[in-house]
């Protein structure tokens, strides 16, 4: 909970500290609304017991606990009952009246926890919120009697510490004032076992300060870590994005007009847009959703804070869009690489997966980057990188677009896609590849994974991610997927005697599971094409397990009834809940092409992915890993148990020609 109490904030901590709770607190009303949303928690409390106008210090939360569906408690003084309508009409949510004890004011928190539950759908939902919230927080915990002190992995990454650290050596980095702070407040947490707070400049210089919030746990003394809002990204006071605490639409094109005016620093935009976030809301809420969206805002301003330098400006401007935007050169080499190097470490932060309980989440996202030109408005600059991000979300690389007039005149006309994909089934463009896949043990040749390619005539060679994007916003789908399933069962039919061991891989959507008699049709055409139903693996990405999982056990059943193996594919692009693996009848686990990349990573990465296929195994699924690149990751991959991979580092997508001449 975060408190702001110019008066009594340590006593108010120390209440909410014996009633169980973990605590932010603020004297100054400056910047609180901002340390507020950058806490990610949902229940606020505002002392107003001496103010003459106790509205005046709610309103400026009010919006952001609104968006974040919190609750908002005001302490009013003795006979100030009368403020009551007016607090409550500047968005208080409950009110308590001084004098108060300890019980009155748990159980008023009490009550501002079951309106945040209420909020949130049921306890189920709003628990997802809250782990989602806490996935990534900086906290430390100090054993007082082993004299031993661990950081979480995100406060470890964010000091940039390799190794465990000593209580010393973290407090020989702090400036000797801020060292004696230190020192007194933890002294305070261990004798009194209540809660105290200090805070210091970061080590290195330049960094805005942080404040630690301490409480006691046990044996042990436990500090949350809030970084403070400092000077370093654009702020004006306007109206915020409430729900992320970044600034809104509107403070972004102000940004861009100060910016263009200043003609010897044109500044560069990234557009950024993340996807996969509506499945989190239709498997998780749209509490966790928008818990979600906050924590991806704080990794993003600690990455613009260390990367884009003073001024860099950071909003939230539609749903799932951020803007970011550099003031620099643009006609510089380093102007335009500082902005591709900040575009694939934003696109890797949003990858990086959220593990809230028995969930592992994955968003994914594109960037597209533009640099302002002379005669360009805000809105032509705004319009520029929303089609470089066009372009990105149409690629099969790294998601990264740059706009440049060049490209611009060679521009993919999403309306026109539309209009081409209804011809192009009769104009035979749209042709079949096969994956090889290969066991990780001896590289034997195992089977294949069938792809679409779309032949266009004027834009060339396009992967079934632009292919899939266009049938399903003109609504093509089912057509499509039937020809894919149709052409990739002929080919295979067709493969000379060399291939009989191989096993094909077709995948199927989730609007094709969802029509009534798609498994009777399915098998007609299996049986009609003359390929063995016992060499047929039927791929069904995640996202298309959430609307119906009974539904989709049954159908699953009846398909291995009929001499079919299931995979799930892509597992861990989306939202991934455990439990959908235990309760469906599955043969194959497929891990996505990033998932399986993340082996080679951090050591975070590597205990996700090794939980993820030991988990796997243990259900008795066979693992097979998308996208593996190099020997590294197919070694690391191999010694955790997956056994069947896919990818560049043995072969692209080729033909039926190519693959029997590689057999």
């Amino acid at each position: 909970m975060f408190i702001l109490s110019q008066h009594d904030r340590d006593g108010l901590a120390g209440f909410a500290g014996e009633a169980g709770w973990r605590v932010i607190a603020s004297r100054r009303p400056m910047e609180a609304e901002q340390r507020f949303l950058a806490s990610d928690v949902q229940i606020v409390v505002i002392d107003a017991r001496r103010s003459t106008s106790p509205d005046l210090l709610v309103e400026p939360f009010a919006g952001a606990v609104e968006a974040t569906g919190g609750a908002l408690i005001a302490l009013v003084g003795e006979g100030a009952e009368s403020a009551v309508p007016q607090i409550m009409a500047a968005g208080a949510t409950h009110y308590l009246a001084a004098p108060f004890g300890l019980d009155a004011f748990a159980a008023t928190l009490s009550s501002a926890q079951r309106l945040v539950e209420r909020l949130g759908g049921d306890v189920k939902r709003a628990g997802d919120s809250r782990a989602i919230r806490r996935s990534d927080a900086l906290r430390w915990r100090f054993d007082r009697e082993a004299g031993e002190i661990e950081l979480s992995e995100a406060l470890a990454a964010e000091i940039e510490s390799h190794c465990a650290p000593t209580p010393r050596s973290l407090l020989k980095s702090l400036s000797r004032s801020d060292r004696v702070a230190a020192i007194a407040a933890i002294r305070m947490v261990a004798h009194s076992g209540g809660t105290a707070a200090f805070a210091h400049d970061m080590a290195g210089g330049g960094r805005k300060r942080v404040a630690h919030h301490l409480h006691a746990d046990k044996d042990s003394i436990v500090g949350e870590v809030e970084l403070l809002p400092g000077a370093t990204i654009w702020r004006k006071r306007g109206q915020r994005d409430y729900l992320t605490g970044l600034s809104n639409r509107a403070e972004a094109l102000l940004w861009l007009d100060e910016a263009l005016m200043e003609a010897k620093t044109p500044p560069i935009i990234l557009l950024l847009s993340v996807s996969q976030l509506d499945r989190v809301n239709t498997a998780y809420g749209q509490m966790a959703g928008d818990a979600l969206l906050g924590r991806l805002a704080r990794r993003m301003e600690r990455l613009v804070d260390e990367l884009a330098g003073t001024g860099a400006l950071l909003a939230r401007i539609t749903g799932t869009e951020f803007l970011i935007g550099l003031s620099g050169e643009v006609g510089s080499e380093t102007g335009m690489e500082r902005a591709k190097f900040l575009a694939r470490r934003l696109v890797a932060t949003v990858s990086q997966p959220f593990n809230a309980g028995d969930h592992l989440i994955r968003l994914t996202g594109r960037c597209g980057i533009a640099g302002a030109r002379k005669g360009d408005d805000a809105v032509r600059l705004l319009r520029h990188a929303a089609m470089a991000l066009a372009d990105a979300r149409q690629s099969d690389g790294e998601g990264i677009r740059i706009f440049t007039r060049q490209r611009h005149s060679r521009e993919v006309d999403p309306d026109r896609l539309e209009a081409d994909l209804r011809l192009a089934l009769d104009r035979g463009e749209i042709g079949i590849v096969f994956q090889p896949q290969y066991a990780t043990g001896n590289d034997e040749l195992l089977g294949v994974e069938a792809l679409a390619r779309w032949t266009h005539p004027e834009h060339g060679a396009l992967g079934a991610g632009v292919l899939f994007a266009t049938a399903e916003r003109s609504d093509f789908l089912l057509p499509l997927s039937a020809h894919i399933h149709a052409e990739a069962l002929r080919l295979a039919a067709a493969w000379p005697s060399g291939l009989n061991a191989l096993r094909l891989s077709i995948n199927v959507t989730a609007a094709d599971i969802s029509q009534p008699d798609f498994l009777e049709n399915f098998l007609i055409l299996v049986d009609r094409s003359g390929f063995p139903r016992g060499r047929l693996t039927v791929e069904i990405t995640e996202s298309g397990l959430v609307d119906d999982i009974d539904a989709v056990a049954v159908l699953l059943n009846q398909m291995r009834a009929e001499g079919l193996r299931v995979a799930i594919d892509d597992f861990g692009t989306g939202y991934s809940s455990l439990a959908y693996l235990k309760a469906l009848p599955l043969d194959y686990l497929k891990i996505d092409s990033g998932l399986a990349q993340d082996i080679a990573g951090s050591a975070r990465d590597r205990i996700i992915v090794r939980g993820v296929i030991q988990m796997a195994r243990s259900l008795g699924l066979t693992v097979i890993a998308e996208g593996v690149e190099t020997e590294q990751q197919l070694s690391l991959l191999a010694r955790e148990g997956c056994e069947i991979y896919q990818g560049f580092l043995r072969s692209p997508a080729i033909s039926s020609d190519q693959l029997a001449q590689l057999v």
